[in-house]
């Protein structure tokens, strides 16, 4: 395993070190929810990370208090960071967790330091900080109040339910600062569901989510992402998401298509050998010119969602507004150039 020289993305960061080798702990628990799980516990050396400015992300700066996810969704973006630790993406990135156990006394020095101008900080932007560790760990509670000490605008996506926990933390926060909750769904077929996002709450549960934060006075949106072609794109499924959706009381629904990077693409496609073999050769088809789908498709699926959204009498996502869910990044060029066609999701 290499941990040595490591920065979040060593191939745009170009950080020092933010752990070592002399610097981890590994640890496995019996607990049912943990079996065969290993997690590897570091003392990092900095929490809050630069956004690459070719990204074009409406901030600059993320907090990832895990690297890895349980949730296990198959299309996860994320899978190539690990191959930076000498790590599988595949069922390595499901099943070992790196755990940043000094994150919310890190942050807290961080945000106290005089270089910091308190901008915007995107957390749930690599894999998702309210996924199962954090229900042993406890990360969270900790980086929020740093977060609404320092009055400091944040926004956090999740699809874990266990943000509940901190609902009084995130009241306090919204009393002092900007703060944007979004929870993501990209559809509510449960057979779907179980096959794709194994280790996920299902989409009813993530839906109880946005309602309860709606109950409690916190405006929550919705980014149905990923919309998977041939499997989750139907219009009937589009209409039961956004109903749904709306039913929940959600400030917004912002559609995104499915996009495979490198480490994802490989994971997605042999899952689509095994679930649905007809599909390798149209998904080839789809994405043979890189990791987004082609524009007519999306066009197509951010159309028919923006009009269901308005039937049910929700909008999407207000762009750039700091008290909404990250924007995703635009496409880059390679892709499908700048430009104001619908965008990718990188925070899943």
């Amino acid at each position: 395993m290499r941990w040595d020289d490591l920065a979040e993305d060593p191939a745009v960061n170009g950080e020092s070190a933010l752990f070592g080798a002399s610097a981890v702990t590994t640890r496995t628990f019996d607990s049912p929810e943990f079996r065969g799980v290993t997690f590897h516990e570091v003392r990092a050396r900095s929490i809050l990370n630069r956004v690459p400015g070719a990204s074009r992300m409406p901030f600059e700066w993320t907090v990832n208090p895990y690297r890895g996810c349980t949730h296990a969704c198959v299309y996860c973006f994320a899978r190539r960071t690990h191959s930076y630790l000498d790590l599988d993406t595949g069922l390595g990135f499901d099943s070992q967790i790196v755990v940043k156990v000094n994150a919310p006394e890190l942050l807290r020095r961080q945000l106290s330091s005089r270089r910091w101008q308190g901008a915007h900080v995107a957390m749930g932007t690599n894999v998702d900080c309210y996924q199962r560790a954090e229900g042993r760990y406890r990360l969270m509670p900790g980086i929020l109040q740093a977060l609404r000490d320092h009055a400091n605008p944040f926004s956090v996506l999740t699809k874990g339910t266990l943000i509940l926990r901190d609902l009084d933390l995130l009241r306090q926060a919204a009393a002092v600062t900007d703060v944007g909750i979004s929870v993501s769904v990209g559809f509510t077929d449960t057979e779907l569901w179980r096959t794709v996002e194994p280790g996920t709450p299902s989409p009813a549960r993530r839906l109880d989510v946005v309602r309860a934060l709606a109950d409690a006075g916190i405006g929550c949106g919705v980014l149905m992402a990923p919309v998977i072609p041939f499997l989750g794109d139907r219009p009937e499924q589009l209409r039961d998401t956004v109903r749904a959706v709306a039913a929940a009381g959600a400030t917004s629904v912002t559609p995104l298509v499915l996009h495979l990077r490198p480490g994802a693409r490989e994971w997605f496609t042999a899952w689509l050998h095994t679930h649905h073999p007809h599909l390798v050769e149209r998904y080839a088809r789809m994405y043979a010119e890189g990791a987004y789908a082609p524009r007519w498709y999306q066009r197509r699926i951010t159309r028919q969602v923006h009009e269901l959204a308005a039937e049910y009498g929700i909008g999407p996502a207000a762009r750039a507004s700091s008290r909404e869910a990250p924007e995703p990044d635009a496409p880059r060029a390679g892709h499908h150039g700048a430009g104001p066609e619908p965008t990718q999701l990188t925070l899943l």
